[in-house]
């Protein structure tokens, strides 16, 4: 289940419908929402079609002291996890279909059959480094972090030398194999090493649990929704997200992660699921960092414009005051790629002796 925590994509960049501005009422300079539009004016045709600039309730504060939510102004980011059927175009989800099995065919020659492939050598080779399972752990999450988020730093300069789509190729055909052989391990391994605590016969736990593992997979990146950017059938792009989940915090997927960590480390209670959190805490901690400056990089002033008005500790800016939501936040929530989600958490945890059984299959 970790699969959807480990790896980011990218998502649909539709939005809310807009509200036509009464724009002579407006006084002040707002930042443009992407560095490639022209400045903005008080024409609405003066924004390009990258991200249609809208407007909504005001989620940031004109005033800290005496606040005026009901003032409307420009969203500057896009809206998250947004989803219209009828945009959709068959042609492309039939492209989708055809890549994810190409895809699926290739990771399993080249990865998955101990037959053909290399992740049993690979797993092999990280664990002769040292009999301990939880220093192989550690070093498998390592490998795919150092390659994931470097990866991830070079994406300007990848799409400026081979496009955007050859570019989002080669992240994913070499973060997939490596996320796949973490899991596996993970599953594999989970009950070695030294047992610390044993809190599965506690009445209650299991319950806990399984609702903050459920709930973990609601704080999801929004990129990840796009699955037709991360099959490169769209051209992929570097979003600038700032409804929905991105309300609650800025970095989601790190908060998802975190709690998926606490709840799997304090229901097997030993040392290898310990070292495992304490990787992937870490890699999602940097890349919290990495996601900022980068995005930063890439939108300016529109980047710190959302900043402010959101945090990365979950409800921080909405306690402060800098974020007020909307009177109808929970329809940011209502939307098909939630829906699939809550299906397929559900769905995998009841998988969950299928996908062990096929782990231990593969003796990684």
């Amino acid at each position: 289940m970790a699969v959807y925590h480990l790896l980011l994509s990218t998502s649909p960049s539709l939005v809310l419908p807009p509200r036509r501005p009464n724009f002579s009422s407006i006084h002040r300079r707002i930042p443009p929402a992407h560095p490639r539009l022209t400045k903005f004016t008080t024409s609405p045709s003066s924004s390009p079609p990258v991200i249609r600039k809208i407007l909504v309730r005001s989620t940031l504060r004109e005033d800290p002291v005496s606040p005026d939510a009901d003032n409307p102004t420009l969203l500057i980011g896009e809206d998250s996890a947004a989803f219209e059927l009828g945009k959709q175009k068959l042609v492309s989800w039939v492209y989708f279909g055809v890549i994810l099995g190409v895809v699926l065919y290739i990771l399993n020659v080249v990865w998955i059959d101990n037959s053909t492939g290399f992740g049993k050598s690979y797993i092999d080779a990280v664990s002769a480094v040292s009999g301990s399972p939880e220093v192989a752990m550690l070093m498998l999450i390592l490998i795919f972090a150092t390659v994931h988020s470097g990866l991830a730093s070079l994406r300007d300069v990848g799409e400026k030398l081979i496009g955007e789509r050859a570019f989002r190729v080669l992240f994913a055909g070499v973060s997939l194999p490596l996320a796949m052989s973490t899991i596996v391990f993970f599953i594999n391994h989970r009950y070695d090493g030294s047992q610390l605590w044993q809190l599965q016969g506690v009445p209650g736990v299991h319950e806990a649990i399984w609702f903050a593992n459920f709930v973990s997979f609601f704080f999801l990146y929004p990129s990840t929704f796009n699955l037709l950017e991360v099959a490169a059938v769209d051209k992929p792009k570097m979003h600038l997200w700032e409804t929905g989940i991105i309300r609650i915090t800025r970095h989601p997927q790190m908060v998802g992660q975190i709690v998926w960590c606490l709840a799997h480390t304090l229901w097997i209670g030993n040392s290898v699921a310990a070292s495992a959190s304490l990787g992937l805490i870490a890699h999602h901690l940097f890349g919290a960092w990495n996601g900022d400056r980068r995005l930063a990089k890439r939108y300016g002033d529109a980047f710190e414009g959302i900043k402010k008005r959101t945090s990365v500790i979950p409800f921080a800016a909405i306690i402060e005051g800098r974020q007020v939501l909307p009177k109808d936040y929970y329809k940011e929530f209502v939307r098909l790629p939630y829906l699939a989600i809550t299906a397929l958490t559900v769905g995998a945890y009841f998988a969950h002796p299928l996908m062990q059984g096929a782990s231990f299959r593969l003796h990684w």
